[in-house]
């Protein structure tokens, strides 16, 4: 049986034989380069993510798109996702469009649940559209797409302990394609 093969599926089959080359590339330097025509890779190790979201974040000139399995702010300026969520907030502010997609717990008792409720109530003071999956199907995604361009995707959750002090890794993927492809699956998990 033969199956069809999307571009962007074929692309992402082959990153791995080109990840050595773009590993090489110091996080500054791959931000500046001019890519024409190409896909552009960055790995993002531990920290890296975040510096390199926030820098994206505040870059943004239309649209961010975002899906997680956990958003855990607590109020605090210094905490790392509170960080993240008043760069959303900026965002916003400026006439970007934010939606943001967050797991909905099971059960009562669920911390996921709760944390991300929280979060919600931030984001949506903020002036950001925030929505929850069904809650027949976990979401564990953990990507964000800025200007149906910049793809990240990978392990990190937005916690503190994800953002801040875990092993995590992640990639940016400058691809207007795979963001497409992305945005059309993040849009299938809306309820």
């Amino acid at each position: 049986m033969t199956r069809k093969i999307s571009k962007t599926v074929a692309i992402l089959l082959v990153i791995p034989l080109f990840l050595p080359v773009v590993v090489s590339l110091t996080p500054a330097a791959a931000r500046a380069e001019e890519v024409t025509g190409g896909h552009h890779i960055e790995l993002l190790k531990d920290r890296e993510y975040f510096e390199t979201l926030l820098g994206t974040i505040k870059g943004a000139k239309s649209e961010i798109v975002m899906a997680f399995f956990l958003f855990k702010t607590n109020g605090y300026k210094s905490n790392y996702p509170d960080i993240l969520l008043n760069y959303l907030i900026k965002a916003a502010k400026r006439g970007v469009r934010i939606r943001v997609l967050l797991e909905r717990g099971k059960g009562v008792t669920s911390q996921v649940d709760k944390n991300n409720r929280e979060t919600a109530l931030r984001l949506r003071e903020g002036g950001i559209d925030v929505s929850f999956d069904t809650p027949r199907t976990t979401t564990h995604t953990k990507v964000v797409v800025i200007d149906r361009r910049y793809t990240f995707l990978g392990s990190h959750n937005l916690t503190s302990s994800a953002l801040k002090y875990n092993h995590e890794l992640s990639l940016l993927v400058d691809s207007p394609e795979l963001a497409m492809e992305i945005l059309k699956y993040i849009n299938n998990l809306y309820e």
